[in-house]
């Protein structure tokens, strides 16, 4: 009995592990675990009946958390855009126009696939999106399907840091941590990650060139009279756009406003720049520029105008990130409206889904608060402080540990799991141990991106095994005979995207900056330079000690002298 009292908190963590892989429902593993050891902790007399009345006020603090509607808006935004044919275009697009390089259809995916994770915040949208347009055409002209298979499922993990993912959001909320500032430092770590992606395959197709060849003449669509295929025209558009956001975005702040607010504007003007000469040129026949540099314009805008109006609005504080999600969602119905792709169905599958996921959150999230109640009340965070903070190494020594922990049980759990069990236990260590949230947070969701890529439990990998080809087919387009995509070959193309994301855990642990600068040019106060000086007379001005208020206008000094 004494034995049990003395343990019962990783006894019941135990317990919630055994349940979970038994295949338990995460969420009533969570409610049922925190019930039950509650039960057995008051018959110990650890803790009094009481405690739960605090339990219906937590449920009414989740269901009204103004937070947690961003989920909803943002799981909307992105199936609408992905239903309303968004991906398609972006694909064959940027694929023509990186066709000609070797490796450039993978190049392509791996650009798309963090264009949707900027629009989209949604994994299984990305991966099957780019599994049934992209993974035909890479089979089509001879990629290996180890590298073709890697590359749409860790390109479409992507959703996963690069704002605005929906784990971030679940990570701020858990850290009690603005969800703005989330997205600001996972940005650089989502986006340096994206082209760590690249920079494998250009290195795969120059020492294995047969992996990654480049698109025949006979696949590249677009050909100028002149035999060239438009790609200065695109360039110098380019240039020219910038050169006019440059210009105007100074001209309008001064050279005074943040980094962040600069960023965002600039983006904005370059992008409204070369949307309005691209259509000026069409509209007016000019003949300015190639039909390539057309194509790219108005198909890759509109969305980087539906980033902005999520993201830049979020980072130059015009919208909170749930107002920026409804903004977002509006703003993808608008354009699937303007492509005339919205319909009643498809309206109805995105809702349909969203609201599932969403009550999927909130379950979850009920259970975790039924298990983190019970759970400290047996003086189990207390539990895990000590077993943390006598890790040795310090600060080093409890990050590489807690990496180690969220790598080994992404093996079988996903990030909503992750970040609702592991989360609120680690987050109250890492502060008092003086680690910045929002850098731990974002260290985490890198961590939590390899839950999506570990075979043989990564959903990525399912939701790209559920539209690659299982049996061999004849291509419509070549006439040839196709051979099939096998699990193995999945699952080996996603090891070294595994390897290039926890070689971003350690960049992003060693270079705090990369995360940190979200902080700007916020003023730093350390509470140890603080003084109060009171000057030595201070009482004398009130009669040298003698009653409150004596002497007081006699000559003494003014008692708020010298406060600092």
């Amino acid at each position: 009995m004494d034995f049990l009292i003395a343990n019962l908190a990783p006894i019941m963590f135990a317990n919630l592990v055994l349940f979970l892989l038994l295949g338990f429902p995460v969420a009533f593993a969570l409610a049922a675990n925190g019930m039950l050891y509650a039960l057995i902790g008051i018959e110990f007399g650890l803790l009094t009946p009481v405690l739960f009345q605090a339990l219906p006020q937590r449920v009414f603090g989740i269901i009204a958390n103004d937070s947690l509607l961003a989920v909803p808006f943002f799981t909307l935004m992105g199936l609408v855009l992905e239903r309303s044919g968004m991906a398609e275009d972006l694909l064959e697009t940027i694929g023509q126009l990186f066709g000609s390089l070797r490796g450039g259809l993978a190049i392509a995916v791996v650009f798309v696939g963090a264009m949707l994770a900027a629009t989209t915040g949604v994994v299984s949208a990305s991966v099957i999106s780019m599994g049934l347009i992209s993974l035909p055409i890479m089979l089509r002209y001879g990629y290996d399907r180890r590298l073709a298979s890697g590359v749409i499922a860790a390109s479409g993990t992507l959703s996963q840091i690069i704002p605005p993912s929906l784990v971030l959001i679940i990570l701020a909320d858990q850290l009690g941590r603005s969800i703005g500032d989330m997205y600001r430092g996972a940005m650089l770590p989502g986006f340096l990650l994206a082209g760590a992606y690249v920079v494998y395959v250009v290195l795969a197709s120059l020492f294995r060139p047969a992996s990654a060849p480049a698109l025949p003449e006979e696949a590249r669509r677009f050909q100028e009279p002149n035999g060239t295929r438009g790609g200065r025209s695109l360039l110098v558009l380019m240039l020219v756009s910038a050169a006019i956001a440059a210009l105007v975005g100074d001209y309008l702040e001064h050279g005074t406003a943040p980094v962040d607010e600069r960023i965002v504007l600039t983006m904005l003007i370059w992008g409204v720049s070369a949307f309005v000469i691209a259509a000026t040129n069409k509209v007016l026949r000019l003949g300015w520029l190639s039909a390539l540099a057309e194509r790219v314009t108005f198909v890759m805008i509109p969305p980087l105008f539906l980033i902005f109006l999520v993201l830049g609005t979020i980072f130059i504080g015009v919208a909170t990130p749930t107002e920026g999600g409804a903004m977002g969602a509006v703003g993808a119905i608008a354009m699937a409206l303007i492509r005339k792709r919205l319909s009643l169905n498809l309206l109805k599958q995105a809702m349909d889904t969203t609201t599932k996921l969403s009550c999927f959150v909130v379950f979850i999230l009920i259970g975790s608060t039924v298990f983190g109640l019970t759970f400290r009340a047996v003086s189990g965070d207390l539990w895990v402080e000590h077993l943390l903070t006598s890790v040795p190494g310090g600060q080093w020594g409890f990050l590489i540990v807690v990496s180690v922990l969220t790598f080994v049980l992404a093996f079988f759990l996903d990030f909503f799991e992750l970040a609702f069990i592991i989360v609120p236990l680690l987050g109250p260590v890492a502060e008092k141990m003086g680690i910045d949230l929002i850098w731990f947070g974002v260290l985490l969701a890198v961590n939590m991106q390899t839950s999506f890529m570990h075979p043989p439990f990564g959903f990525a990998l399912f939701y790209l095994r559920s539209v690659a080809p299982k049996e061999d087919y004849l291509d419509k387009v070549t006439g040839k005979r196709i051979a099939k995509v096998t699990t193995g070959q999945i699952y080996w193309g996603s090891i070294p995207f595994i390897v290039i994301q926890l070689l971003m855990v350690a960049i992003v642990m060693l270079v705090p900056g990369l995360v940190m600068h979200y902080k700007g040019d916020q003023a730093v106060v350390d509470p140890g330079s603080v003084k109060i000086e009171v000057d030595s007379s201070y009482g004398e001005s009130y009669g040298g000690g003698g009653a409150y208020g004596e002497g007081q206008g006699q000559g003494g000094q003014d008692p708020n002298a010298d406060f600092k």
